[in-house]
Order: C-alpha cells, then sequence, then structure tokens
C-alpha cells in the first residue's frame, strides 16, 4: 500500500465490487491519499476498476460492472465493441453498434445517471427520458443486422440513425447526484452539501469525521444528507430512530431518542438536509447525543443574506423569475446586476426571498446567468 497505493486500493475494489458501502469506506480512503476516483465512462473504463496515468498521478477509473442493475455479461459486450471497432463518437454511432440483447432499458438508464454517457451527451435529464426511444433505434438497428435487410419491407432505408433529442434542461445538481447515487450506490463525483459549504461555515457546522478533533465535551453543530430511517419503540412504549446520514467526510449513524424525535420526526425524510445540533462526551469513552435537529434549508433561509445575480443576457430573467416565483417568502434580498454592453444597470427585487443554495444553483444553471454570489 506504500509503493503503490493506486494498485493496492484498486485490488480491494475489485474484490468488493458489488459492496457499495464498502466502496464507499474506499473511496475516502482514496480522498485521504490524493487519489482521484475518476467517473465511470464508456469510452475509458473496463468491467473493473483500473489505473488510469493522468499527466503523471495515478487515478482509478469506476467500474463498469460495478454500477448497479448493468450486469457484467452487457458491459462485456459494450467493451468488446469498443476495443473491436474504436470509441463510441457520438450518441448516434453509440446507438448504431449498441447490442439491444445485452443491454436494457434500465441498464441503460443508469449508464446514463452514473455519468458513463457523460462523453456522449453531458446532459443527463436529456438522455434519461430518451432512453426509450434510444432502446427503439439500437433495437431497430440490431434486427437491420441479424435480417440483413434494409428496411422494414424492403423498401425504407435504415442507415445510423440520427435521433432528435428533446430540449430540456438539465437537472439541477443536486437532482444529478441524487439520480448518481441511485445508480452508483453513493455520492461519487460530488457531495449535496458541497454546495452549502459557506453557510455551514458561518454556521459553525463540522464534518463528522472531525467530530473527535474537537474537546472532550461540549456543544457541537454537524449537517447531514438524510440517506435512511428506521424508526423503534422500546420496551417502555417510547419512540426512537436509528437515522443514517451522509456529509462530505462520511457515512454515518445517529440515534434520535423520543424527545427529540416528536419535535422533528417529520424532517426524517429521505433526501432532506439537516443541521444537527449534538453534545459529545469524550472522558472515558466517546459518547454522541443528539439534542436538536433543524432543515438545514430554513435555517439558511432565515439568516436572511443578500445575494446579487449577474447576467450579460436579460431575457435569462424570465427563467430566473420563474424559479423565484416558487420560493416561500424568506428575509433575504436579492438583486439583478445586468451588464448591457458598457452599461451596468443593478435592480433591487422587491419583496424578501427564501435563498438556499439548491436555488442558487438552480439560477446559475440559466443560460445567460453569469453568477450568483452574496453581496
Amino acid at each position: 500500500k506504500a509503493n503503490f497505493p493506486a494498485e493496492f486500493m484498486t485490488a480491494l475494489m475489485m474484490l468488493d465490487m458489488q459492496n457499495t458501502d464498502k466502496l464507499y469506506v474506499f473511496k475516502q480512503e482514496l480522498d485521504r491519499l490524493d487519489i482521484d476516483l475518476l467517473p465511470p465512462n464508456i469510452n475509458e473504463s473496463n468491467i473493473n476498476f483500473q489505473v488510469t496515468s493522468i499527466e503523471g498521478k495515478n487515478n482509478i477509473r469506476y467500474a463498469l460492472a460495478a454500477i448497479k442493475n448493468v450486469g457484467e455479461g452487457a458491459m462485456s459486450v459494450l467493451i468488446s465493441e469498443r476495443e473491436t471497432n474504436g470509441t463510441f463518437k457520438d450518441l448516434n454511432d453509440f446507438i448504431s453498434r449498441l447490442d439491444s440483447k445485452a443491454i436494457n432499458k434500465r441498464s441503460l438508464e443508469n449508464l446514463v445517471t452514473s455519468g458513463a454517457l457523460d462523453c456522449l451527451n453531458p446532459n443527463r435529464k436529456q438522455m434519461y427520458e430518451s432512453v426509450g426511444e434510444i432502446v427503439r433505434h439500437s433495437n431497430s438497428k440490431q434486427q437491420e443486422r441479424e435480417s440483413d435487410q434494409i428496411g422494414l419491407f424492403g423498401d425504407t432505408e435504415v442507415n445510423v440513425v440520427s435521433l432528435p433529442l428533446s430540449v430540456t434542461r438539465d437537472w439541477s445538481a443536486s437532482e444529478r447526484l441524487k439520480e448518481e447515487f441511485n445508480a452508483v450506490g453513493f455520492f461519487l463525483s460530488a457531495h449535496p452539501l458541497d454546495q452549502y459549504t459557506t453557510a455551514l461555515k458561518k454556521l459553525n457546522a463540522i464534518n463528522y469525521s472531525d467530530l473527535q478533533l474537537y474537546g472532550k465535551t461540549g456543544s457541537l453543530v454537524l449537517a447531514g444528507l438524510v440517506i435512511a430511517l428506521k424508526k423503534r419503540v422500546s420496551a417502555k412504549g417510547n419512540k426512537y430512530a436509528f437515522i443514517q446520514l451522509s456529509d462530505p467526510s462520511a457515512s454515518f449513524e445517529l440515534t434520535i431518542f423520543s424527545d427529540v424525535l416528536a419535535k422533528c420526526e417529520g424532517l426524517l425524510v429521505p433526501g432532506n438536509n439537516l443541521l444537527i445540533d449534538v453534545a459529545v462526551e469524550n472522558d472515558s469513552q466517546f459518547k454522541l447525543s443528539v439534542v436538536r435537529i433543524r432543515s438545514l434549508d430554513n435555517v439558511i433561509a432565515s439568516i436572511g443574506s443578500a445575494f446579487k445575480i449577474y447576467s450579460t443576457d436579460i431575457s435569462a430573467m424570465a427563467d430566473a423569475k420563474e424559479i423565484l416565483s416558487f420560493e416561500p417568502d424568506g428575509s433575504g434580498s436579492i438583486s439583478i446586476v445586468a451588464s448591457l454592453g458598457e452599461c451596468e444597470i443593478t435592480i433591487d427585487l422587491p419583496g424578501k426571498f427564501s435563498i438556499t443554495p439548491p436555488m442558487m444553483q438552480a439560477l446559475k444553471a440559466i443560460p445567460g446567468i453569469d453568477d450568483v454570489r452574496e453581496a
């Protein structure tokens, strides 16, 4: 491990390819070792994890067969086609060469949501919504190859298909990560709480992995995304729960007892971002008690910061208005800074807004909006 860390970690990951809990632990170790775990890529990945050198630095490329519900056999067929006839140039090339008997709709969906097809089209939502059409076109090409006939009745030419994709905006950063999590089993390319970094610093929240660095006893603040919840009832009839959470540093579980649970049960929904006040005792042994749980977005929205939207395209404001219209009233203010040629105009929007990192990310994703940042 000391001399060949990338090779050593690759071997470990190959042994536990279908155990996503262990793969996530290995990813955390890779982060500690400064070894990048590169996303799956149909033009770069193999069936197994592999060491990949980029500019002299050894990284590990994610295994296609480790993606959920794709199957090692199907990926073997895909890689064999790539090795025989070269990399897939674009989506149409991929469709014309896809073995539809080996790869079904569900496996194709997970290839899309895992990011394995980003090299063909980075708009995952557009690709995901087109999977049915991709399978249909692929079936047509498969039948043509097997029957050696042109067209359905012999008078219609079927060449390399050009599949028209619906015009749609890609998923937001949080939506992409949610779908990626479902396909991979953990957050691979980023973590949903990454976009909260600045806000979490203001709230003095720390990563779970840093807990034991903060003295012997005291109060601390954690943040976590809810992964799963298990409710229980004690012998005395008291409700309690085990909640599995994830932050950028670790996946962890907390126990919530009846007094706290009664106040926050509605927040404990998978996908919710939470701010968690904990009491730490670290004398003879480490002990962690949950004191309070709040909605992270609600806490941030209540801070009342001022933000500016920077734009070079006035037409982008219609999309921005639509996003803002869905947000509840809050305590934050928003200004628009529009650059029109050599002129710069600042417009203070009336009202107060509930400003959260997901909303800021949605605004940043609008074509024509250059940045959204705190004033």
